[in-house]
């Protein structure tokens, strides 16, 4: 892809997170390019989870189905679970959130030795049980329909009550000022809550997601210890984030 091309994709997702809607009429205007090319540049950021496509535009990302997000950049998803599964360990307990990332990882665990790994996602829980030597516990709260995630004040008072090694999360972006942002408050809740008991965060997001805002604050670089995304390590792409967090 073009230099052009990304730039082009850049300011295009900006501008769907500022008016929440786009036309592709008015984007190819604007753009200097072909209507068609701006289908396809909006075909690639839907793809890609960053705008959801509507006729004759796009607006911006709400709350998905597990199912959509979860056949969304998947080869992505893999590559981090791959990464992931060797931080998980035995022994004590580790959290995991909702996400289909997180999903990939549970499926990823090997027979381990008592290892206690509570999470907010139906999904993942059932996973989860039929890993050996994985006692699974899910939160409490209210499902969402929107995410297929627990939450709610059940779900925060549940994390209350537990001492983490390590919380695994997800993002729906991730901002170089405001760090970790949410699709809603509930989720960004949730997860906020789960993090505040570990005693080490490890955050995972696929590029994509980089230099984005969603919603909802959640995570702040201070409480990120690890990041870990499909990217290698060295990557330019990741260049402003490693004065901020450790990478892998």
């Amino acid at each position: 892809m073009s230099v052009d091309a990304i730039a082009r994709l850049d300011a295009i997702r900006e501008r769907v997170n500022t008016d929440g809607r786009v036309r592709t009429t008015d984007l190819a205007r604007e753009l200097a390019v072909s209507e068609m090319t701006i289908r396809r540049d909006l075909d690639t950021l839907a793809d890609a989870g960053a705008v959801r496509r509507v006729r004759g535009g796009a607006l911006a990302v709400g709350p998905e189905p597990f199912a959509a997000r979860y056949g969304r950049q998947s080869a992505a998803k893999e590559r981090i679970a791959d990464k992931l599964v060797d931080l998980v360990g035995e022994g004590g307990a580790v959290g995991l959130d909702a996400s289909s990332t997180m999903q990939r990882l549970a499926a990823r665990l090997q027979p381990v030795r008592d290892l206690t790994v509570v999470t907010n996602g139906p999904e993942c829980f059932k996973t989860l049980s039929e890993r050996a030597g994985v006692t699974a516990l899910l939160t409490g709260g209210r499902l969402d329909r929107r995410t297929g995630s627990l939450v709610g004040p059940l779900a925060v008072r549940s994390a209350e009550d537990l001492l983490l090694r390590r919380f695994f999360s997800s993002a729906a972006a991730l901002d170089l000022e405001l760090g970790a942002s949410e699709v809603s408050l509930e989720e960004a809740e949730a997860k906020g809550a789960l993090a505040a008991v570990a005693a080490q965060v490890i955050l995972a997001v696929d590029a994509s997601k980089l230099g984005q805002r969603a919603t909802a604050r959640c995570l702040s670089f201070d409480r990120i210890d690890i990041l870990v995304t499909d990217l290698e390590p060295e990557d330019r792409r990741l260049t402003p984030y490693r004065e901020l967090v450790s990478i892998l």
